[in-house]
Parts: C-alpha cells; sequence; structure tokens
C-alpha cells in the first residue's frame, strides 16, 4: 500500500485575523509533509471591526464570528480547543491546560490581547472587553434584564480611545432600543485617564465628543482610575463615581505567560517580532495581531494590522518550513479609521482628516461583510497531492505494527507522568474476584475529531459504557490503536495523545492499562477490550422491564447528526462543542443513581440509536413502550441537521426499525430516534414511584438533561411496538 504521511508540524496558537488567512492559504495549497494544527482556547473567533455592531444591537452572533471548526474541516487543519500556558522553547513544545504538551517544528502565535485592568478591585468588580465571549455573556444579560424590567443599571466604561468611545456609543444605542421611545436619559460614563481621543486629531476628537454630548453620557477626562470597590469606582484626583456596571476597555496588555518563556520581549510584555513576523530571538516561533511588537516598524494595536498581516505571515511560514529566505513586511504607516457611532454612522479619521455621514457607515459595514465572507461558509477544499518524495510503500501484517522504539518511549512517557502501568507480559494476568461474575467487551473506532487527546478521552468513554449499562466495576483495559505511518516524533506523539487521553479517563475510573496492540493504518483508530465484575444480585440487562416502569435516558441524543455534519463542515462550532463535551461524560455515576433507585433493566445508547436500543430491551422483555418524544432531550443543531438532509450513514440502517412504531403521524423529532450515539447516555426502566427522584438525583449528579422519556406497557398485541406521543 502506497501512503503519504506528514513529517513536520505547523502549529497555529489562536484565532486571530492573521491566522485565519493562514489556515486558508494552506487549505488552498497544502505544503508537502506538513500538518498545520490549530489551538484556540474560542473555537468562535469574532472580528473586531464587527463587534461595536453587535454590542448596538445591528448584527447577530453569526455574522461577525468565524466558525474556527468549520474552517478547520474545510482547510484541512487540525482543530485542538486548549488554551495555551507555556511555551518551551528548547524542547520545542507547546505547554496546555489541562492535557499534554504539543510538539512543533513551526509555532506561530496570534493570541490578541487583554485589556491592562493594573487599579487594585478592576479584576473583582470590573468585565474587560476581552476575551469577547466573556464580555458577550455579561453584556447579553444586562440587555435581558433592561427588557424586562425597564430600569437601567448606572454602567461605566472604563478607557478613552477609539475602542472605549465606540463601544460606548454601542451600548448607549443598543439600551436605547431595549427602552423604547420617550425613555429617560441613560446613566452612562465614560472615564479615560488622559485626554479623550489624544491620539487622534482635533477634528476628530470634536465630531465625537459631540456625539457623547449629544447623548447625555457623562465624560471623565483626566481622570486616572486608582482603585475599583464594590459600586464604586476612585478616581487619583479624589473624584468617585457610583456603578453598578463596569466594562474595561483600555489599553491592550500581553499574556502573563509569555513573560516566563525565553521569548524576546517588549516593554509591554508583547512579543518582539523582526519584519519577517519571526522572533527576534527564536527561528522556529513566529508572531502576528496583538501579542506582535514589530519593533523595526511599530504601529498601534488595530485590527486592519492584523488582517494586513496574514499574506505576509502565511508566506514566511512556507519559506520557513522550506528553509528558504523569509522576506520582509512593512505595514503602511497610516490606516483609515471607521468609528461606529451607534445609530448607523460613522465617524472617517485619516491623518488630520475627519468626516461623519451614514454612508462611511454603509462604507464600514461593506468592507466588513467582505472581509468575513472570505472565511465563513467554506465547502472542503480539494485534498492535493503531497509529491512523490513524501510517499513510501509501507508493509501489512505484523510489518505495519508501530515500532517497538516507538512504542516503548510512549509507555514510558506515561509511566513517568503517573499512568497506572503493569509491566506489560505476552498477556495480562488477572485475578478473579471472589464472588463476582466476570464482564467483558469490546468497542473500536476511527477518529471523527483530529485531537488524538480528545479522541482518546472519547473512546475510552465509550468502551466503558457497556460495563456500567451492566451495572458493574470496569478493571481493566487493553488498548486496540491505529496510526498513519509517519515521521517517528509524528507517530509517537499521536500514540502518545490518544493513551494520555484514555488514560485520563481511565484514571478517575479505576481501570488500568493492562497492555494492547498498536499498527500503522490509513487514518487514527481507537478501542478497548475492558474487563470489569459485578454481583449477580446487581447484574442489570436489557431484559427485565415491568409494565408501568418509566424509561430514563441520562443523556441527549444527536452525536451521529453532528459528527456528520462535521465531517461535512456544516455544523455549527458551538454544536460540535456541546456534543463533544457529552461525549465525554462518563456514565459511572448515572449507573450508581439507576441502581439505587431499583433500575430493572438498562443499556447505553450507542450505534442502534435510541429506538434500536429501545427495541432491543422490549424484546428482551416482551414488552411494549410509550416514547414521549418531546421529553427527549436533544443535542442543540442536531434536528436541524437532521431535517436538512446531514445523517450518519448508519442512520438509514437504524431506520428499518420504523415498523415497530405504531403512531406514524409522527413528532418532528422522530428522525432522531434512529440516530446512532457515540459515549451516550444510559436508558433504563425506574420504577414508577421512584422515577422523579431518580431524575432529580442524576440532575445533581452531573447530567442536567436527564428525563423521563417514556413508559412501559405490556405488548398485549403479542407484537412488540413503541407507540410515539
Amino acid at each position: 500500500m502506497r501512503t503519504s504521511f506528514n513529517s513536520r508540524s505547523l502549529v497555529l496558537v489562536g484565532g486571530g485575523h492573521a491566522h485565519v488567512h493562514v489556515l486558508k492559504s494552506f487549505g488552498m495549497r497544502a505544503e508537502p509533509g506538513v500538518k498545520v494544527t490549530l489551538v484556540t482556547r474560542d473555537v468562535e473567533t469574532p472580528y473586531s471591526g464587527m463587534l461595536p455592531g453587535l454590542i448596538a444591537g445591528h448584527y447577530e452572533h453569526d455574522e461577525c464570528h468565524i466558525d474556527l471548526w468549520r474552517l478547520a474541516i474545510a482547510t484541512g487543519a487540525r482543530l485542538i480547543h486548549a488554551e495555551a500556558i507555556g511555551l518551551d522553547l528548547e524542547r520545542r513544545v507547546l505547554e496546555l491546560r489541562g492535557r499534554p504538551a504539543l510538539p512543533y517544528d513551526v509555532l506561530s502565535l496570534d493570541i490578541g490581547s487583554t485589556p491592562r485592568m493594573q487599579a487594585p478591585g478592576a479584576d473583582r468588580h470590573a468585565v474587560p472587553v476581552k476575551p469577547i465571549d466573556h464580555f458577550l455573556q455579561s453584556w447579553q444579560q444586562l440587555v435581558a434584564q433592561v427588557e424586562r424590567t425597564a430600569e437601567v443599571p448606572r454602567i461605566v466604561v472604563v478607557g478613552g480611545g477609539a475602542g472605549g468611545v465606540e463601544a460606548t456609543l454601542a451600548i448607549h444605542a443598543r439600551l436605547r432600543a431595549a427602552l423604547g421611545q420617550g425613555a429617560r436619559a441613560i446613566p452612562l460614563s465614560l472615564v479615560t485617564r488622559g485626554a479623550l481621543l489624544e491620539h487622534f486629531n482635533t477634528r476628530a476628537r470634536s465630531i465625537l465628543t459631540a456625539e457623547l454630548l449629544k447623548r447625555r453620557i457623562a465624560v471623565f477626562d483626566n481622570a486616572e482610575v486608582e482603585r475599583v470597590e464594590a459600586g464604586i469606582l476612585w478616581c487619583r484626583d479624589g473624584r468617585s463615581i457610583a456603578f453598578d456596571e463596569v466594562f474595561w476597555v483600555t489599553g491592550a496588555g500581553a499574556a502573563q505567560w509569555l513573560g516566563k518563556t525565553s521569548l524576546a520581549l517588549d516593554s509591554d510584555g508583547f512579543i518582539a517580532v523582526a519584519p519577517s513576523l519571526r522572533s527576534c530571538n527564536q527561528e522556529r516561533v513566529f508572531a502576528a495581531g496583538d501579542v506582535a511588537s514589530a519593533l523595526a516598524h511599530p504601529r498601534e494595536k488595530a485590527g486592519v494590522y492584523a488582517v494586513r498581516q496574514g499574506p505576509p505571515l502565511a508566506d514566511n511560514l512556507r519559506r520557513m518550513l522550506r528553509g528558504e529566505p523569509l522576506q520582509p513586511f512593512v505595514p503602511q504607516k497610516r490606516a483609515l479609521a471607521l468609528i461606529g457611532t451607534g445609530d448607523r454612522e460613522a465617524v472617517a479619521v485619516w491623518g488630520p482628516l475627519a468626516l461623519k455621514g451614514r454612508w462611511l457607515w454603509t462604507l464600514k459595514e461593506s468592507i466588513d461583510r467582505r472581509w468575513m465572507r472570505r472565511y465563513q461558509h467554506l465547502s472542503p477544499m480539494p485534498d492535493r497531492p503531497e509529491g512523490e518524495a513524501a510517499e513510501t510503500m509501507r508493509c501489512g501484517g505484523c510489518g505495519a505494527k508501530v515500532s517497538s522504539a516507538v512504542l516503548a518511549r510512549v509507555l514510558q512517557r506515561l509511566r513517568s507522568e503517573g499512568a497506572d502501568l503493569i509491566d506489560l507480559d505476552d498477556a495480562a494476568i488477572l485475578p478473579s474476584p471472589a464472588g463476582e461474575t466476570l464482564l467483558q467487551t469490546v468497542d473500536h473506532f476511527r477518529a471523527f475529531v483530529d485531537d488524538p487527546f480528545r479522541f482518546g478521552r472519547i473512546a475510552a468513554n465509550h468502551a466503558l459504557g457497556d460495563i456500567y449499562a451492566m451495572g458493574g466495576r470496569p478493571a481493566t483495559a487493553l488498548a486496540i490503536a491505529g496510526v498513519p505511518p509517519g515521521a517517528p516524533d509524528i507517530v509517537e506523539d499521536q500514540l502518545y495523545q490518544m493513551l494520555a487521553g484514555a488514560l485520563a479517563v481511565f484514571a478517575r475510573s479505576g481501570v488500568r492499562l493492562v497492555g494492547g496492540h498498536s499498527a500503522e493504518a490509513a487514518e487514527i483508530s481507537l478501542g478497548f477490550a475492558i474487563t470489569g465484575s459485578v454481583r449477580e444480585s446487581q447484574i442489570l440487562r436489557k431484559r427485565g422491564l415491568a409494565p408501568g416502569d418509566r424509561l430514563v435516558l441520562t443523556k441527549p441524543i444527536g452525536t451521529g447528526a453532528i459528527l456528520a455534519g462535521l465531517g461535512q463542515g456544516r455544523a455549527r462550532a458551538s454544536w460540535i462543542e456541546e456534543a463533544l463535551a457529552t461525549m465525554e461524560v462518563s456514565s459511572a455515576r448515572a449507573a450508581h443513581c439507576l441502581l439505587d433507585h431499583g433500575a430493572h433493566a438498562c443499556t447505553d445508547v450507542t450505534g442502534f440509536g435510541l429506538l434500536g436500543h429501545l427495541l432491543e430491551m422490549l424484546n428482551a422483555s416482551k414488552m411494549s413502550a410509550v416514547l414521549e418524544v418531546a421529553s427527549i432531550p436533544e443535542l442543540p443543531g442536531a434536528r436541524e441537521l437532521i431535517t436538512s438532509g446531514i445523517v450518519s450513514t448508519l442512520h438509514a440502517e437504524n431506520a428499518r426499525c420504523r415498523d415497530a412504531i405504531v403512531t406514524k403521524a409522527g413528532h418532528p423529532g422522530t428522525e432522531l430516534l434512529f440516530d446512532p450515539q457515540t459515549a451516550g447516555g444510559l436508558l433504563a426502566g425506574i420504577p414508577a414511584a421512584r422515577a422523579q427522584s431518580c431524575i432529580a438525583a442524576l440532575r445533581q449528579s452531573g447530567y442536567p438533561h436527564a428525563s423521563v422519556i417514556g413508559s412501559v406497557k405490556d405488548a398485549v398485541t403479542g407484537r412488540v411496538e413503541v407507540e410515539l406521543l
């Protein structure tokens, strides 16, 4: 078999304006032998130019955010949803919160900045405008409160630059709309350390000051904040300003963890870069956007410069990977600033000139939307050949096993981090628990997400589900792993990341990894053979349902549709994240809860879908059931995807059991009954008198969507049937 594989790793940290261009560039023209990975704290990246319009209510969330999951799928990049917290430049690894470090050959940072909140108390009592998602959550809650009560809290915006002024005007416009015509003045104040808009020309300052005054917005200039206390902001000159809410929109600050690396930084803690956008002291590290400081060409922190850095950054990353000389990038000295006034007008500032008008808002909106269209709603880009130099003939049979040296290094790394691994022999030697029955199960599937650590967690969770469904306690696991061929260090990292993810799940479940098998494969795959045990009196089987039992489901359904949408680039980032998070929830506590409430029968909902697994229970118990379709918890987006024709490949086969449904007029969610689940929830029959207390206990135990979805009844016709309500 002839296989192409990756030998070098380009890691992009942060989904900023420059990096989205790099992703698209490498997606349109792949670099032979290079795997592109995007590491991002947020899976939706906002376009800074449209945020004031979002605050003012002129845009919806999706109009001004780039869905990084869709972009990664379309461009063939791997997405890792994690927060960077460090950089080991000597080992060439990126340190991540809550998961193993990620190795790189070339790394680029575009992680933006956050407002400097140096005044004591600001971190406790103020809401910074960045990270944007946190700010928007607070802002949306405030708007909802105003719409509900018609009472406006006292709001203070700290920051007298363009960002602070634009945010203040947008806040005023949105609250005015929420209150309606004839509302009283809005208690809104703007506080600035120096003069208002001190870096702008006189004409621009005059126009924007007049806009603030027209709206009766109080401006406190030359008012440096000394400290912030609950409900009151103190200035160094003795002035105090009462507030209910403070939004912080001051000058940009750098991520603190950068100072713990040996990267060259400027006096403000930003990464010092040469005109090529490469670090001044690390040849394999690049930076762009707010986090970068171009020492030869200093510019203000503004989105326009980050956007312009995208093409030269992509070009120089290619050159670095090819071993070619880098090219300098000289940004323009002056950029057109378009500042919205909240009412669909804008002020244009160019050097000594300034002009205001509604047509300028139209111009700004046109520029912003044109840029956004480049990175929204992309179709998957065609695979491109990687060249004969990257190809080799691969052996089959045992010649396709992962090398012993790679495997030994992986196991040593896992042991050094405290993994509970026994000394591996040709086979595992397991004790038989006294007075208990052994349980064994096996599961294996190919990766559906290009993040080996997260995939390892989900694969382990999925495999454990069968043991928990029978009321058992898992004890040991054997791994079956497939890894694409590649450079030894890349194969090692992929296998290590997968097993590290799985071991994180096993450690919480008291499971020991006792061996396994790893081999080369066309794509990443992972599975486990799990051995556990259970006391005979506690065994839960599929049979045992009794008339009147309430059917309890512990997790929402819809993972099959979401994963199909993920593969086609049609699922939203928020849908994907909700589905993956659900798959990472263990069923261990749920199983204990079901046993404590007298479960008569149980199964886990996986590949055959909710209806398929319910029918297994009904056939084994010789019972029928009533399903309340509206009570079945669903993952966000699953129904929308299925309605639009995006379904799992197993959906059609699962739908063959449609004949068991006796009420075919149906409910809009009926098709979700056939959706195959990965690491799905448990489905159990609970005595009616204990069903509601069981649901309450499940929700307290970390299963917020647990629900009673129907009931069991006698199969009076002699045929197992499912009635839909």
